[in-house]
């Protein structure tokens, strides 16, 4: 049995319905059965992709997500950013942006913002006369931003798996998120006169405004405290997941005083449910890969790439492509653990860097969440706004221009990712 029947056996049962971690599984135990490997391979390749304690991270920052609403962390963020931007013309559009990037630098995953966040900006954003579908397709949008500012799950995971530095990682998607966010912001701006957005009409007096500001101020200084710590080199990803965890819940008890034991618990169990549906995955992926490494699908991967090409640009845009594609019908955490260890050495071979790599992998896959038919935001948002899934997928298109725009710009200017990590760790 070859790598290419461990693939298309991979590729039938997926077609079949069977979930894509069930699908690899079975995969790798065929081949395993077939090859007369011993079963105690299983065991022992699953349980190792498991014990790794950057993997830690993921789970705290799971319960991050879980916390957002139950601290009070979120409405807060909402108003403060309303104060920035609010009475501009399409002052919601750009509080939609700004909210999810100061919230991207707490829960590090585009679907806990969207389930943090969605509700109270669609809401919002329907009562000031947005059309539904549009309030749904910017917050959607938006919360791309989640996954490529730090803190960020699919980073921490990508960064396991292609043995790269996490610390590196997380800090390489600060300035490509900012750019990100310009984007969006020149598209909020272009939509809002074409389509005569509303502007906000209530005027607060400055009191309102100061008592707004100062309430606001200890959740904003969350992203804040992360990022410096992981510029100045306090946390690791695992520490700073703990951190981000810690404090949420001092601002929910003792500072917003909202947190209750009853929505601390639902969240544990929010996250327990989570944590094993994505250690599942993870598990059933790396002996996934190994089936692969062991029949040498990689190396012959790697030659076929660079058959192709050896010129770096070449090789990232069609990486583009591939991910783009594969963004549509896989999870994108499994996705990383199946793509990361047959694109990497290609790429590493062409002398593309590790770091800008690995930011490039997971903006590709975190537009995949916007694409139908598998795009996990696209259903949350869904189920947010109550718009049918065939209305948001249709509506969402114009919005992937702007992602698009800046998986272009970051691919083909590797110093956006590289440069402030390597000014942060240079000799």
């Amino acid at each position: 049995m070859s790598g290419f029947h461990i693939i298309g056996l991979f590729l039938l049962l997926s077609l079949l319905g069977v979930p894509l971690a069930v699908s690899m599984g079975l995969s790798a135990v065929t081949y395993i059965v077939v090859a007369g490997i011993p079963l105690a391979t299983i065991a022992h390749r699953m349980g190792n992709a498991l014990n790794s304690f950057p993997l830690l991270a993921v789970v705290l920052f799971i319960f991050v997500g879980s916390l957002l609403n139950a601290t009070g962390i979120t409405y807060r963020l909402y108003e403060a950013a309303k104060l920035v931007v609010g009475r501009v013309k399409g002052g919601l559009a750009y509080v939609n942006v700004l909210a999810n990037l100061v919230m991207a630098g707490i829960s590090g995953a585009a679907l806990a913002d969207i389930g943090a966040l969605g509700n109270i900006q669609i809401k919002a954003m329907k009562e000031q006369g947005y059309k539904e579908e549009v309030a749904a397709s910017i917050t959607a949008a938006a919360a791309t931003l989640g996954p490529i500012f730090p803190p960020s799950i699919p980073m921490i995971i990508y960064a396991s798996v292609a043995e790269v530095s996490g610390i590196k990682l997380l800090i390489a998607g600060i300035v490509p998120a900012l750019v990100i966010t310009l984007c969006l912001c020149v598209q909020v701006w272009y939509f809002a006169r074409k389509y005569n957005f509303p502007r906000e009409t209530h005027v607060r007096p400055w009191r309102e405004k100061l008592h707004t500001a100062l309430v606001a101020l200890p959740a904003l200084a969350t992203p804040v405290i992360l990022v410096c710590g992981l510029l100045f080199g306090w946390f690791g990803p695992t520490e700073l997941a703990a951190f981000t965890v810690f404090y949420s819940l001092f601002l929910g008890a003792v500072v917003y005083k909202e947190l209750t034991w009853e929505r601390l618990l639902q969240g544990a169990r929010e996250t327990v449910r989570a944590t094993a549906t994505i250690m599942f995955i993870v598990s059933s992926a790396a002996i996934f890969a190994w089936a692969l490494t062991v029949e040498q699908v990689p190396a012959q991967m790697s030659e076929l790439l660079l058959g192709f090409s050896k010129d770096p640009v070449v090789l990232l845009m069609l990486t583009n492509v591939i991910l783009l594609i594969v963004g549509m019908f896989m999870e994108s955490i499994a996705a990383i653990m199946v793509m990361t260890p047959l694109l990497v050495p290609p790429l590493y071979a062409a002398g593309v860097d590790p770091v800008h790599l690995g930011v490039v992998v997971v903006l590709n896959l975190m537009i995949g969440l916007l694409t139908p038919p598998v795009g996990m935001s696209l259903y949350m948002v869904s189920i947010i706004s109550n718009v049918s899934f065939s209305r948001m997928a249709r509506a969402i298109w114009p919005f992937l221009v702007p992602l698009l725009v800046s998986l272009v710009i970051v691919t083909l200017v590797p110093s956006i990712s590289t440069w402030l990590p390597n000014l942060m760790f240079k000799k």
